[in-house]
């Protein structure tokens, strides 16, 4: 190499090292990416229903609170409270099939008897509120069974919806509501995605009277209510 080329070459090697140095300091600089923590979430959900007194209760205090939540019905405690549905409807909360008439034998006679069920109740919803359902929850939870059974309902274009939580007002003879809530509390501890069982027929007003602390419970701890 010319000697005169030579203070050219020690200068472009110095600024490289220079860049480089500069390009590591920015590059620690930046904060590494992090996946953010997977969002907790809440479905309240209520079985059984329509019934004339609680069901009322339990929408005015999600209309209070701002929370939608799901509500899977019994097309037989339909009549007569059809205006019940359809304010379920009207105040964005989702509407599932859970039975035509919630008589064990009867619906799970056969996959035949079972699958008509979830069709007269579908129907009945559908003509009442014009809204066609597309999530649906076992009665009694399902018999032993319901892992085959699943499938079946599933072709038929639903959600099957399980829980992972209970507010035990089925669980737990005579509950009140403070035992509602602590049952709540237990039972969704720890749990980032919950489905809360609860039910909201004529004999479940402790749950509506537990319901404004369970939102508050969530709520301060950070979860999102959600809908099906």
């Amino acid at each position: 190499m010319h000697k005169k080329y030579i203070p050219f070459a020690a200068l472009l090697v110095i600024m490289l090292v220079i860049l480089a140095h500069i390009g590591v300091r920015l590059t620690a600089a930046v904060p590494a990416f992090t996946f953010a923590e997977e969002e907790k979430e809440v479905y309240l959900t209520f079985d059984d229903g329509p019934s004339t007194k609680v069901t009322p209760r339990i929408l005015d205090i999600l209309e209070e609170e701002n929370v939608k939540a799901t509500f899977f019905v019994v097309g037989d405690r339909i009549a007569g409270r059809e205006d019940i549905l359809r304010r379920i409807v009207k105040d964005g909360h989702t509407v599932g099939v859970h039975s035509q008439t919630h008589r064990f034998s009867q619906i799970y006679a056969s996959d035949k008897a079972l699958l008509a069920d979830v069709d007269a109740c579908a129907a009945t919803i559908e003509r009442v509120t014009g809204n066609v359902p597309n999530v649906y929850r076992f009665p009694f939870g399902g018999p032993k069974e319901r892992k085959r059974l699943a499938p079946l309902i599933e072709k038929k274009g639903y959600r099957v919806v399980g829980w992972n939580a209970v507010c035990g007002d089925e669980e737990i003879r005579g509950a009140n509501a403070d035992a509602l809530y602590e049952e709540t509390v237990k039972t969704a501890k720890g749990i980032r995605k919950v489905v809360l069982l609860c039910h909201d027929s004529t004999t479940h007003t402790p749950t509506a009277e537990a319901l404004p602390r369970i939102i508050a419970y969530f709520r301060e701890a950070g979860y999102a209510f959600r809908a099906f």
